[in-house]
């Protein structure tokens, strides 16, 4: 009788049988999918315009035309005009927010390396940090024009999806942030991902993001907002957003490999960081919907006489 596996030993040979035969599983090489959109030569010079950056582009450009739908509706938050000053702070506060973000959540090692803060071309953006500049930034437009922060945060939660479904899309192309090892008949076999072995069948979990954080959230905000009257109690829509985005997050990070660098620590064998960043997103989303009600006020126009009570 051979010797038994140990409880450590396990997950290499968990490896080793799944890549026994890759050959029946999807490669992600031969999807012939590139990083890379547009590559660019002008002038002399030479740089490709990535899928993750029109990722970020489409997400604000379909974003800001779906916000002015919905202030299109009687007792709008705010006007266009605010709309388009926001569109601008709201994409620094991703930018800025979302590099800071991952410079603290994920790799701390940065602030002892100033210039790798700023190589936004090698990757490293964190959503939740992307959440709190954003945040900063409806606030900031809220107290210089005098409008309400909480119902203009209703009217952006809705638009969020569209940035979240383009970017978990980018993330699959560009063969990142893949899922755990499995042998369910659609997983696929992603390039390196096992240092000096063989490359296992994987969940595509950036497509279970894609599915749940952009076409599932978006649809449940679009009903609420379209077919109840959630847009006129003021934190529902953003409560909604942020207890589905966490509660999605959440569940899909079971089928995410954790993050390399935390690798050994309880950040990887109990739960991820990404995770353990949904919990607050979770808990906030539950209180603002338990309050909306007790918020509801006669929803006053900012752009036109159409009141709604």
């Amino acid at each position: 009788m051979g010797r038994r596996a140990t409880f450590a030993e396990r997950p290499s040979l968990i490896l080793t049988q799944l890549a026994a035969d890759p050959g029946q599983y999807l490669h992600f090489t031969d999807l012939g999918l590139s990083p890379t959109a547009v590559p660019i030569h002008l002038f002399g010079y030479e740089f490709d315009l990535k899928w993750y950056s029109l990722a970020y582009i489409s997400g604000i450009l379909i974003g800001w035309w779906y916000l002015l739908k919905l202030l299109d509706q009687p007792g709008a938050p705010m006007a266009r005009r605010h709309a388009d000053d926001l569109v601008f702070y709201a994409t620094l506060g991703i930018i800025l927010g979302g590099r800071v973000g991952y410079i603290l959540f994920y790799a701390p090692w940065m602030i002892a390396n100033p210039l790798e803060m700023f190589r936004l071309w090698d990757g490293g953006m964190s959503f939740h940090g992307g959440v709190i500049g954003t945040s900063l930034a409806i606030i900031y437009l809220a107290r210089r024009n005098g409008l309400n922060w909480l119902r203009i945060h209703d009217y952006v939660a809705c638009c969020v999806p569209f940035g979240l479904f383009f970017g978990r899309l980018a993330n699959f192309v560009n063969g990142e942030l893949w899922g755990k090892p499995t042998t369910v008949p659609w997983a696929i076999v992603f390039p390196r991902t096992v240092a000096g072995g063989m490359d296992p069948p994987r969940h595509p979990s950036q497509l279970y993001e894609a599915g749940l954080e952009g076409i599932v959230l978006f649809a449940i905000l679009w009903f609420l907002f379209w077919r109840t009257d959630a847009r006129h109690q003021p934190g529902k829509l953003v409560g909604t957003f942020l207890l589905g985005y966490g509660c999605a997050r959440f569940f899909v990070e079971f089928f995410r490999q954790a993050d390399s660098q935390f690798q050994g620590t309880f950040l990887w064998n109990v739960i991820h960081m990404g995770q353990l960043l949904t919990l607050p997103m979770i808990v906030a989303g539950i209180y603002l919907i338990a309050t909306a009600k007790r918020r509801r006020e006669r929803a006053e126009p900012v752009a036109d006489g159409r009141s709604v009570a």
